[in-house]
């Protein structure tokens, strides 16, 4: 009976490193062959060899200690038939040997300054064009083929090499395991391994897809509110582009109609009309130089939102989420600033270079010393010119604080074991100790609580307190564990804090103590918080059927550089106690 032949595909007996027939093949423990020159060389001269690491470059087992390697002389022989044969001919009948592998073509150049390197190549280094998530390697075109062909790397997640610079950040270097879980206490990136030490233990842990799964949302969200901004401040240039000109026109009609006036004067009203046309002009320049000058801070700001917006789109494409999570969460491009209050519905209407027209008329039949006293009317006229409103100052009634008034809770989380949260979580008091869970965010050294909300923009909210009570604002990473001063509201420079007793208040920050001036306490404290300006106020609120906010306790004027948290520190005696007021 007639054999059949055995047809034999020579990129089989081919090592995936140097890419040509096996010679002097070794086996590595996980199964696959290599010429014992080339893994040789990989393993001490690869990109693996600093760290001591021994892997196989086509699955990435690694091997510990480095495997001692054996010629493995049945494929060894079986090379060698191969060679012998050609195209037939010899112990393995109708063998079919193809042609060689090709050199890499021309677009695998060689590694240079900047490039990213193919792990697998030894001795002269190709450029790598692809790189893998799950090994964690970059290839060139040549050692990619394993990942194209063997339904092993089907699932593999493959990348452009650019990307594969940032792999190495990816990759924990206590357990040398891809870091794919993000630590939402700790807000960073750890390996499986890592979350399962006591250092991460019970902390929330999330894999890092659902992590930028939601700071994508964050993202997109920031991309729009950029996008309105621009929106919002190109309207805004443009508003000011027409005042520019309105305040031009404006100011030429006026000239022209005092001049048509004041030459039907005597000669002794010459002189005014030269005074009065010297005050337009002024008032002229100052206005179009005001409205000038904003026009450009606009269009600054605009230029601004523009590059933030492209660095937030580039972001948004990455298709690494561990390298977008550090760089979202760094905070430099997940914070964004209160937009400034636009100028376009804020313009006075131009009719105070008309008035003067009128005024100018009204002197035209008048005698010299008449003359002389309505020109003190007409320069007044001129200056009350004013196009742009100034940015609005801070509320003075109370009802003007109700306006941004805005429901905030306390965080159980935070809570020192020694405070009791009741009325949904609005209301704190001392008690005795409490079985709280453990908490990474709880404050186990001082009876505190921080609120769940993070503050930015314009907001106010009032407190009913009792007793011993500090009412403050801090920054979310604010020291929680110990009696550190880190951790004490009011004596770093992370958090501030008014003391509210009978005596009296006085108010905290970076460990110095204010002492403000006696006068007559009152149990309820209003808060306002101005983000973007940079101002915290307390108020004394006695009467809350009245519009005045009875006494300005005292204002903070700083650069806040975090969403604000309200918090409450209470002394351990029993019964003080603090309770959010709802204002709706």
């Amino acid at each position: 009976m007639t054999q059949q032949g055995v047809q034999l595909d020579q990129e089989q007996f081919c090592c995936s490193i140097c890419l040509h027939l096996l010679k002097d093949p070794v086996t590595v423990p996980c199964g696959h062959n290599y010429c014992s020159g080339c893994i040789e060389a990989y393993w001490t001269r690869g990109p693996e060899a600093q760290r001591g690491a021994h892997s196989c470059p086509q699955c990435r087992q690694t091997f510990t200690p480095r495997p001692v390697l054996r010629k493995n002389t049945m494929l060894a022989e079986v090379v060698e038939r191969l060679k012998e044969t050609g195209g037939g001919g010899g112990g393995l009948q109708d063998v079919v040997v193809p042609p060689p592998p090709p050199p890499p073509p021309d677009s695998c150049h060689a590694a240079g300054p900047g490039d990213v390197a193919c792990d697998v190549c030894t001795g002269r280094k190709l450029k790598a064009v692809t790189a893998c998530l799950q090994c964690l390697a970059s290839y060139c075109d040549a050692h990619l083929q394993p990942h194209r062909r063997s339904p092993a790397f089907k699932k593999h997640k493959l990348v452009k090499a650019p990307a594969a610079a940032e792999l190495q950040a990816s990759v924990c270097p206590r357990h040398d395991e891809a870091e794919k879980i993000f630590c939402r206490t700790d807000r960073r990136c750890i390996c499986y391994l890592c979350s399962m030490e006591e250092e991460h233990r019970g902390h929330d842990t999330v894999p890092a897809a659902t992590e930028r799964a939601e700071r994508q949302k964050e993202l997109d969200a920031s991309r729009r509110t950029i996008r309105q901004r621009i929106r919002e401040r190109e309207a805004d240039v443009k508003a000011l582009h027409r005042e520019v000109r309105s305040i031009d026109g404006s100011a030429d009609r006026a000239v022209e109609d005092s001049d048509s006036v004041f030459t039907e004067l005597v000669a002794s009203a010459a002189r005014r009309r030269s005074e009065v046309r010297e005050l337009i002009r002024d008032r002229q320049r100052l206005e179009v130089n005001r409205a000038k000058e904003l026009r450009k801070r606009v269009e600054q700001e605009v230029a601004e939102l523009r590059t933030r917006h492209a660095e937030l789109e580039r972001l948004s494409h990455t298709e690494d989420h561990v390298h977008f999570l550090q760089r979202y969460c760094s905070g430099s491009l997940s914070a964004i600033g209160e937009s400034p209050q636009t100028v376009s519905g804020h313009v006075r209407p131009l009719r105070y270079f008309e008035d003067v027209t009128v005024a100018v008329s009204r002197v035209r039949d008048k005698l010299e010393d008449i003359l002389q006293e309505e020109g003190t009317n007409i320069s007044k006229t001129v200056n009350r010119v004013d196009v742009l409103l100034s940015t609005p100052s801070e509320p003075r009634t109370r009802p003007d604080f109700l306006q941004y008034s805005c429901p905030i809770t306390l965080d159980p989380n935070t809570a020192n074991q020694y405070l009791t949260l009741s009325k949904e979580n609005r209301h704190a008091t001392v008690l005795k100790r409490q079985s709280h869970r453990q908490h990474p965010e709880r404050f186990t050294g001082w009876c505190q609580v921080l609120c769940r909300e993070g503050l930015t923009g314009r907001t106010y909210w009032e407190v009913e307190w009792r007793g011993d009570v500090y009412v403050a604002v801090a920054y979310k990473d604010i020291g929680r564990r110990g009696n550190r001063e880190q951790c004490v509201f009011g004596f770093n420079d992370k958090s501030w804090c008014l003391h509210c007793c009978k005596a009296g208040y006085d108010f905290t920050h970076g460990d110095v103590a204010t002492k403000l001036p006696a006068g007559r306490v009152s149990s309820r404290v209003g808060v306002y918080l101005d983000h973007a300006a940079g101002t915290l106020s307390f108020y004394a609120v006695s009467d809350t059927t009245t519009t005045q906010l009875s006494l300005l306790l005292h204002r903070v004027h700083t650069t806040f550089t975090q969403a604000l948290y309200p918090g409450f520190r209470l002394l351990s005696a029993y019964g003080d106690t603090v309770e959010l007021c709802d204002l709706n």
